[in-house]
This record gives C-alpha cells, sequence and structure tokens, in this order.
C-alpha cells in the first residue's frame, strides 16, 4: 500500500474499473520529482487485472527523436496495423520508419494511434502508462494528446505522470491529479530506522513530504554522505544523496553507469557494446544492480529514478562523457549515431553537421517537427561556415513554425536574418516570422513582414512573393487594415504573374470593399468568381475568402462542404477548424443551425487540440450566437465573452466582430433593446458582408427603441452592398429593414418575395414574424395569425426558443386561443455526434469509416448508434433509410 495514496489510489482504480465496463478515461498525475508518480502508475499495474498493459517513459535525451515514445508505446500492437484506413496506416508506417513516407499531416498521427488503442481494448481492457512526460518527445506528446482528447467509448484508461514545472507536458483538456507532500504520520514510516534520533527532524524538515527524499536523505543520513544546511533546493539535495549512492561504487561501475546514462534506450546490447569498446568489464553493473541503483530486464537497464540518471551522468568527467557518446555513436542507427557525435563535439564539425542535417530531414518527413528544429539547430551550431550557419537556422526556424513553437521560431528566425542577406532566405523567414507574430496576436504586424518580404523576392520568385502578399491580405482583413489591404494590393500589381491569373484583381478588390469602395472592389471580386475553378485544397482556401466577402452563401456553402470533406478524407486535420469555421458560419447565416452548432463545436475541440487560438476565438463567436438565439444566456455570454477578450488582447478585431453579435442577439431576445443597440453601434464599422449583415439586428433594435435615425447610414451601406451583389437573401433583409423603419406594408411582402428565392428559414421566420406584428397592431389578426404561425413552427423547429415564445405571444394577442403543439421530431432526442453518426451510417459508411471521418474511434461510433437507434425508434442501420435524416 502506498503511504498517504489512499485517494489518489481510489481516483486511478474507478478509472480501471470504468475501462472494464467499456468506458474511457484519461488522467494526468502532476507532482515534483519523488512524490510517487512512478509508484502510482506502478500500483495501476498491478491492480489493472487482466487488462493489457502499454507502458512508456519519456527520456531526457531522447526527446529529439520523432515518435520515439509512442514507437515504444505501441510496439506490441504493430502487427495490426494493417486494420487501420489506409492513411492512418501509412501515416504510423512513415513516422515509426517502417515504410516509405508519404505526405501527411501530423496530428494524423494522433488519429491512428487512437483507432490502434481502440482495436487492442476490443478483446480486452486496456491500460496505457506514460511516465515523465515532461520528457517526451514533442511528436510523441502531441499524438497521445490527440489521442486523449478523443477517448470515448473504448475500454482504455491512459494515465500520464509529469512533473509540475511549468510548461511539462501541457495537457488542457484533460483532467488532472496534483500529488502533495505526506502528512508528518505517514512521512515519519518511511524515515529509516537507523536513522539518528538527532537528525529525524531534519530530513522531516529537508524532506517536506516528499516520498523519495523521505527514503534518500534518511539512508545518506545514516551513512554519513550529507551534510544538512545551505540554500540547495531539493532536486539538488536529492541529486547531492543520488551521486553520493554513485561514488561509492568502483570506479569501472561508476563509468559503467554513466555508459548506461548517456545511452537514452537503455538497450543492454548497445550499452554493453560501448562499454566494451571504453574496456569497461561486462560485469560492472552487477554492483549497481545489488545496490537497487538499476535494474534489467527485458534486455533493457532502467534506473531507479531519472535523477539517478542524472547523477550517474553527471558524475562523470566531461572527457569521459564525450568518450562514452563516441563509443555509443559506433553502436547505433544513423540519427542517434549523430546526436552522439554532436554531444562529443567540442568545436566545428561539418562532418558532424552534415549528419544532423540529414536526421532532421528524416524527421521532417515523419513531420517531426520539433526533432526536425532541434536537428537543424545544433548542425547550424557545429557549421564552420557562416553561409551554411544561415541557411540551416532558417530551415530550423521553419520547423519550429510546422510543430507550433512560434516563439522559437520567431527566435531562430531573426538569428538566421542576421547571418545572410540572401533575398529567398529572408522571405522564407519572412513567412516564419508573420506566422509567429499573428499567433502572437498581431495579425497586422504579420501583414506588414510578409509584404516586406515579399517585396524583397518579388522579382526574382514571383510565385512565393504571390503568396505571400495575399496571405498579407488575409491578414489584414483579419485586423481591419485597410491601408495594409490595399498596400498588399499595390505590390501584387508589380508581380509579373502567369496570363490568366487574377490574384492580384481579387486581392486589389478585397482591399477597396474594406477601403469603402463597394462600386469599385465587388466587381473585381465577382469577375473573380466568375472565373475561378479552384481544384486543390489550397486553391479553394484562397478562393473561400472571396466567396464570403462577397456574400455568395450558397456558393460558401458548398465550397466549404466540399473542402471540409476532402480535408477529412485526405487527413489534412490542421485545416479543419478554418475550414469547420467557414462552414459553420455559412450554415449559420443560411438557417442549418444544428449542423453549424455540430461543426462549430467539432472544429473547435479540434482547433485546442492543434493549438490554433484564432480559430478557436472564431469558433466560440459561433457557438455563443447559436446560444443566444436559443436562449441560452450562460453559455452565450461565457463563449461570446472570452471571445471579445482574446481579440482585444490580441489585436484580432475582426475576430470578435460575431462575439459581440452574439451578445447583442443575446440582449435582443431577452428584450433589452438598448444595450443591443449601443453594443452593435459600438463595434468597429466596416463595408464588407461581415460587418454589413449585422446592420439588420441594429435596425431592428433602434425601431423598437424609437430611434431609427440612428442606423440610417449603417443601413444606407448595406443597401449599396446588398444592390451590389444581387443576392436574394441580402435583398430580403434590406426589405425587411425599410418595412420596420418606413412602417411599409410593401416593404414587407417584397421582402417575404425575396426569401421563396433563397433557402434561409431562421430568417424568413423574423420576416414573418415582422410583418405578423405589424398586420396585428392594425388590427389585421385573421391576415397576422398566418404569418405568425409560420414563425412560431419555423422557430421551433430550430429550436430558437426566444423567438418561438415572442411568436406565441403574438399568437395570442392575435386571438388564436389554443395553441397546436408540433410533434416532437425523435431527431431532437439525439446528440451532435449521435446525429453526426447516424447520418454517415445511412450513407452505408462502415463505423471504421464513420471514425475517420468523424476523428473518433471505431468502437465510439457503435457507442452512439447503439444510443441513437433507440431514440429514432429503429434497431437497425437498414432502417435509417426511411428516416429523412436531414430534417433531423
Amino acid at each position: 500500500m502506498l503511504q498517504g495514496r489512499a485517494e489518489e489510489i481510489r481516483a486511478v482504480e474507478a478509472l480501471l474499473a470504468e475501462a472494464r465496463s467499456g468506458s474511457s478515461g484519461a488522467l494526468v498525475i502532476r507532482a515534483a520529482p519523488g512524490m510517487g508518480k512512478s509508484s502510482l502508475l506502478d500500483h495501476a499495474a498491478q491492480a489493472a487485472g487482466g487488462a493489457h498493459v502499454l507502458r512508456v517513459a519519456g527520456v531526457e535525451t531522447e526527446a529529439e527523436l520523432p515518435f520515439a515514445a509512442l514507437h515504444l508505446l505501441l510496439r506490441p500492437a504493430l502487427d495490426r496495423l494493417d486494420t487501420l484506413p489506409g492513411p492512418q496506416a501509412a501515416a504510423l508506417r512513415g513516422a515509426f520508419g517502417l515504410a516509405a513516407v508519404t505526405e501527411t499531416d501530423r496530428f494524423l498521427v494522433g488519429l491512428a494511434a487512437l483507432t490502434l488503442l481502440s482495436e487492442l481494448a476490443e478483446e480486452r481492457p486496456l491500460l496505457c502508462l506514460i511516465d515523465d512526460a515532461q520528457w517526451l518527445d514533442h511528436a510523441s506528446a502531441s499524438a497521445l494528446l490527440f489521442a486523449a482528447r478523443r477517448l470515448r467509448s473504448e475500454g482504455v484508461t491512459l494515465l500520464v505522470a509529469a512533473r509540475d514545472d511549468q510548461d511539462a507536458f501541457p495537457a488542457a483538456g484533460l483532467p488532472e491529479l496534483r500529488l502533495g507532500g505526506l502528512a508528518r504520520e505517514q512521512a515519519e514510516r518511511l524515515l529509516s530506522d537507523r536513522l539518528p534520533a538527532h537528525l529525524r527532524e531534519r530530513v522531516l524538515k529537508e524532506a517536506d513530504g516528499n516520498p523519495l527524499a523521505l527514503i534518500e536523505l534518511s539512508r545518506a543520513a545514516c551513512e554519513s554522505d550529507l551534510e544538512f544546511g545551505g540554500p540547495l533546493p531539493l532536486t539538488g539535495r536529492l541529486l547531492e544523496a543520488f551521486a553520493g549512492r554513485v561514488h561509492r561504487l568502483a570506479e569501472h561501475t561508476r563509468r559503467m553507469l554513466a555508459v548506461a546514462a548517456a545511452e537514452d534506450t537503455g538497450d543492454l546490447g548497445v550499452v554493453l557494446t560501448a562499454a566494451g569498446t571504453l574496456d569497461i568489464p561486462a560485469d560492472a553493473l552487477e554492483p549497481a544492480e545489488l545496490a537497487g541503483l538499476v535494474r534489467v530486464t527485458g534486455g533493457v537497464v532502467r534506473f531507479h529514478h531519472p535523477l539517478l540518471r542524472s547523477a550517474a551522468y553527471q558524475g562523470a568527467p566531461s572527457s569521459q562523457r564525450r568518450a562514452i557518446h563516441r563509443a555509443l555513436a559506433r553502436s547505433v542507427s544513423a540519427d542517434r549515431r549523430a546526436w552522439h557525435l554532436a554531444a562529443a563535439a567540442t568545436g566545428p564539425d561539418e562532418q558532424i553537421a552534415d549528419a544532423l542535417e540529414r536526421s532532421a530531414e528524416r524527421a521532417g518527413a515523419r513531420t517531426g517537427y520539433a526533432a526536425m528544429a532541434a536537428a537543424y539547430e545544433r548542425s547550424a551550431q557545429l557549421s564552420a561556415d557562416q553561409e551554411h550557419r544561415a541557411r540551416r537556422l532558417a530551415a530550423a526556424a521553419g520547423a519550429a513554425s510546422e510543430a507550433g513553437q512560434s516563439n522559437r521560431a520567431a527566435d531562430l528566425s531573426k538569428s538566421a536574418a542576421q547571418l545572410t542577406d540572401d533575398p529567398i532566405t529572408l522571405a522564407r523567414l519572412a513567412e516564419v516570422r508573420a506566422t509567429a507574430a499573428f499567433d502572437d496576436g498581431s495579425p497586422q504586424q504579420a501583414a506588414r513582414i510578409l509584404i516586406e518580404g515579399a517585396v524583397r523576392i518579388a522579382e526574382a520568385a514571383p510565385r512565393p512573393a504571390t503568396r505571400m502578399l495575399v496571405a498579407a491580405s488575409h491578414n489584414a482583413w483579419f485586423g481591419g487594415d485597410a491601408a495594409l489591404s490595399a498596400e498588399a494590393a499595390r505590390q501584387l500589381d508589380r508581380v509579373a504573374l502567369p496570363p490568366g491569373d487574377d490574384l492580384a484583381g481579387v486581392t486589389r478588390g478585397l482591399a477597396l470593399v474594406l477601403g469603402g469602395d463597394l462600386e469599385t472592389g465587388y466587381p473585381l471580386l465577382s469577375d473573380y468568381l466568375r472565373q475561378a475553378s479552384p481544384s486543390s485544397i489550397e486553391e479553394q482556401l484562397t478562393t473561400a475568402h472571396p466567396v464570403f466577402v462577397a456574400g455568395r452563401l450558397d456558393h460558401a456553402l458548398d465550397l466549404s462542404t466540399s473542402l471540409a470533406a476532402r480535408c477529412r478524407a485526405e487527413g489534412r486535420i490542421r485545416l479543419l477548424p478554418f475550414v469547420l469555421d467557414q462552414l459553420a458560419y455559412s450554415q449559420l447565416l443560411t438557417g442549418r443551425h444544428r449542423d453549424a452548432r455540430d461543426n462549430a463545436a467539432d472544429g473547435l475541440q479540434i482547433a485546442l487540440d492543434t493549438g490554433q487560438a484564432h480559430h478557436a476565438t472564431g469558433l466560440r463567436g459561433i457557438l455563443a450566437w447559436l446560444a443566444a438565439i436559443e436562449g441560452d444566456e450562460e453559455r452565450c455570454r461565457a463563449m461570446a465573452e472570452d471571445g471579445v477578450r482574446f481579440a482585444l488582447t490580441h489585436s484580432g478585431r475582426a475576430v470578435a466582430l460575431l462575439a459581440t453579435w452574439a451578445l447583442a442577439m443575446l440582449d435582443l431576445t431577452q428584450g433589452r433593446d438598448q444595450a443591443a443597440l449601443d453594443r452593435l453601434q459600438a463595434r468597429r464599422r466596416g463595408s464588407s458582408h461581415f460587418a454589413t449583415r449585422i446592420v439588420v439586428d441594429e435596425v431592428e433594435a433602434a425601431v423598437r427603441l424609437g430611434t431609427p435615425e440612428r442606423v440610417l447610414e449603417p443601413l444606407a451601406l448595406f443597401q449599396r452592398w446588398a444592390e451590389l451583389s444581387g443576392e436574394a437573401w441580402a435583398g430580403a433583409l434590406v426589405a425587411r429593414c425599410h418595412g420596420l423603419i418606413h412602417d411599409s406594408e410593401k416593404h414587407f411582402t417584397r421582402a417575404l418575395d425575396l426569401h421563396r428565392l433563397a433557402d434561409q428559414p431562421y430568417e424568413q421566420a423574423r420576416t414573418h414574424l415582422a410583418y405578423g406584428e405589424w398586420l396585428r397592431r392594425r388590427r389585421r389578426k385573421a391576415e397576422a395569425r398566418p404569418h405568425l404561425r409560420h414563425a412560431r413552427e419555423a422557430f421551433e423547429r430550430l429550436g430558437a426558443r426566444p423567438w418561438t415564445d415572442r411568436a406565441a405571444a403574438e399568437l395570442r394577442a392575435a386571438g388564436e386561443a389554443t395553441l397546436t403543439r408540433r410533434r416532437v421530431d425523435p431527431g431532437a432526442q439525439l446528440t451532435a455526434q449521435e446525429l453526426q453518426v447516424v447520418r454517415l451510417a445511412a450513407t452505408g459508411a462502415t463505423n471504421r469509416d464513420i471514425a475517420a471521418h468523424l476523428l473518433l474511434s471505431p468502437r465510439t461510433v457503435g457507442q452512439h448508434l447503439y444510443k441513437a437507434f433507440p431514440k429514432l425508434g429503429i434497431a437497425s442501420r437498414t432502417e435509417l433509410a426511411r428516416l429523412d435524416l436531414d430534417q433531423l
């Protein structure tokens, strides 16, 4: 029984019990070194019963080898790779170096790991134990976190032990358990019986409830190897205690321990081979085993504690450590050889630098971008030539950016820029710095960096310059900076583009629209969209922005639907938050609210998993708006206020627009018209579709307050935009606004005529409600009732409770005493994910296909179907054909 850990043991055993019943769970155990994290994992392994147990520990010196930890963890299951969907199996084989690498999204490896864990758990519960997670290589950590956040109904328990140091294994979204120090009574039980009485209090004070410290410090005190006192922190004191234990060993055993400490995998064969090269006898390890410092199991040397490994390594003189690394280099694979040689280097060495560069390229091919950055950076440090150093630092910066390490990327980019004047390299560095600036919260700064970088290479490299200027234009839009948008367009005009390429024209059009010149800018957008026929995902992404700016909602819906399907099919997971944001927004505007909510929630989870804070904020804005019209004030405020805070602190004014609109909608639905109007009129003005669309609700609030003059100017801008667009839905909204402001029946009827040309049930219901209210106030109750009835039924289908209540109240006032309730739709009982699964199952997709599409495990898909069928009143997949799933 672990001393003083009864509560923690209960938490772990509860997760194991849930796994036995088919549920999954993850827990991150955090504590300082020596608090018993590993012991708690040992207890879990013993308590797992018949569960299958996989275990791996991070090793500090192995953090630069991509997917090393994940490979060790999943090695017992690699014979099941053929059961995975093709793209996932290919991603794992490539990551583990088992096959030729194909271009893939690094997060697809995490999805593949989830599927493989689910496969293992088919037969019996599965327990995965990850120790010393703070030292996992970045690629493995990302993949495991991606999988952990998607564990649902597989029968998998994932326990992760990590230090509680700042930034040690960040695992947002997973439950955490922190181990504190032991109480005095429990601490005293761990003290050595041989510890003199006069030292007991000193050891108790120094250890401060840390179990490892209590054991090791009392042992050291008994053997007179430790002097207390001084400012040494506990970790340093433990290192000192371990160093004393190592120091008492014979010299050849100390050297053998240093070799074992330097060989990150602990492979006994490698350790003994290197030791033989150094003339260390093979039996030199035995005294360390007998002293309990290491254990050898399954051909692997394991240290009693990571701090003991550190003490064994640091205790060796630097010259001896270099000799050890040279010896190990002769016994390991190419990537490990390069790192061992680098550790042995004493100055620039182009041969070792070349080896590290090759290692970096292999890491990048396997999407191990953090390892790629580390290898390039070390290669640069060993470069004898300044040009080579600059090139390698630039490559390190790019890799760090791909790994999501924006601050590190910016630092590396700055260092590289100081060593070169090559315009192509400087432009590449500009893209890295722009990404870091965007991630840091300054889209305007990102746009400036891209424009400056593109200007340097416009003549020599027009295609990269074009890419940078288009990105600068988008960043300027995001930051609401019309001047920067115009500058990007001017510079793009000077680039020699191939005949027929109208990126300059559309970029100029976007700049003009943002600057308020709709009459000149909008036709440029229309011309581009009329001719555009994007085929690749990248081309479709470029087209998506002008489509939305132009307000082509049907086109936007089709394009974003296609993009989402392609990204899922091709495993382009990192692009999904942006694409799902676009899809959910187009569904929101076209009245497909349930689909919008499902896609926004899915996109938000992926954005959080992949570290895309800006996209997460935009998706929260969509969810906040939907919560507002559903009457969920608490959820709306939580989502929207978080988005507004992020926008204010990160200079992303555009990203605050949707959150502001959501809060105003909440005010409007709750009858707080003055608050709604004030909020909307305080927003940043603009002439794009994004900014003008909000005018509709601004008009309603002003009219209800009796101050329509306050919205005449923004309405005039919206009308200009609507007339240029020629979109029926926009004309309908303008007509409704005029109906409200001018008390005009002809405008209401005009709006309803236009609504029939554009299927947008929410806005159409709003117009029926406004017209019905207008008719009732004129005592034309019989004419009002059909419009009010249509509005109430539409709002009820959409789940817009405040609007439903308002329409119902108007109906009662119009003389309809008994309101018939719409039959409850069985689909309304489905959760968002159940509905997604059911719709995909109806197409004939297998559980494995659905899991790959929704980034879930196949067992979770099966569980969703198991729960959904009774809610729909069916018993099998074949019965799905008789349901109108589009109406669910």
